[in-house]
């Protein structure tokens, strides 16, 4: 079966400097057959586009990798926009994701940085379980969903009034409230203002689960294969 290259292409970002073409290999050919590596470090931060030849690899690999922490750097892994399954681009205010997979157990956030984006804060909120939906808003405030009721109180209770830190440095003390009318419809009281970010749904995924760099995910997913990467 043939596939567009965009379903096979991912965006790589956060990369150290010294980085070289075969790292990225290293990084990333446990997720499948890497067809191509488009490594960018002549002019400002590096970056590189890695091709896949199975679209169902180059989904892992975005699923496993976004986060990873490599040599101390937090590497930033997504489909281009416009690729990937259904279009998806993660990353602050570029394109719309897919349709969301929305949950009843809705906190709300106050007291976001400027530069907080729904990436942070769906990292940030990670440690109290399973995010399925994240996103943020010019006033500095948010809406995070999870997939379960104990872990959405869990971050009530423990990441209220937390140290907050944005992918550019900027920190905050935010505040986590329980969204009593929250639900799967669109925005909630309590954020003000136009969303400035899209939002996350995690696509559900057998075993593995990844940890402990970037907290935990874990889920299931449809597909018939798991794995466990390192």
């Amino acid at each position: 079966m043939s596939y567009g290259r965009n379903e096979c292409r991912i965006y790589v970002g956060n990369l150290p400097p010294d980085i070289r073409t075969k790292d990225i290999q290293d990084l990333f050919y446990k997720f499948g057959k890497v067809t191509f590596v488009d490594l960018k470090n002549r002019r400002g931060p590096p970056f590189a586009f890695v091709e896949f030849e199975d679209p169902r690899d180059a989904e892992d690999a975005v699923h496993a990798r976004d986060g990873y922490d490599y040599d101390g750097y937090r590497l930033r892994v997504e489909f281009p926009r416009g690729g990937g399954p259904g279009g998806f681009r993660g990353g602050r205010g570029r394109g719309r994701g897919p349709p969301a997979r929305r949950s009843q157990y809705r906190v709300l956030v106050t007291g976001l940085p400027p530069s907080g984006s729904w990436q942070d804060l769906k990292d940030h909120m990670r440690e109290a379980g399973d995010v399925c939906f994240a996103d943020v808003f010019k006033d500095g405030t948010g809406v995070v969903e999870f997939l379960r009721y104990e872990d959405m109180k869990y971050a009530v209770k423990k990441l209220d009034d937390s140290r907050f830190r944005s992918h550019e440095g900027e920190v905050s003390y935010i505040r986590v409230k329980e969204d009593y009318g929250g639900g799967g419809g669109g925005r909630s009281s309590g954020g003000g203002g136009r969303s400035r970010s899209r939002s996350y749904s995690p696509r559900r995924r057998g075993t593995p689960t990844y940890s402990p760099v970037r907290r935990s995910y874990s889920g299931s997913r449809s597909r018939s294969r798991s794995r466990s990467y390192n």
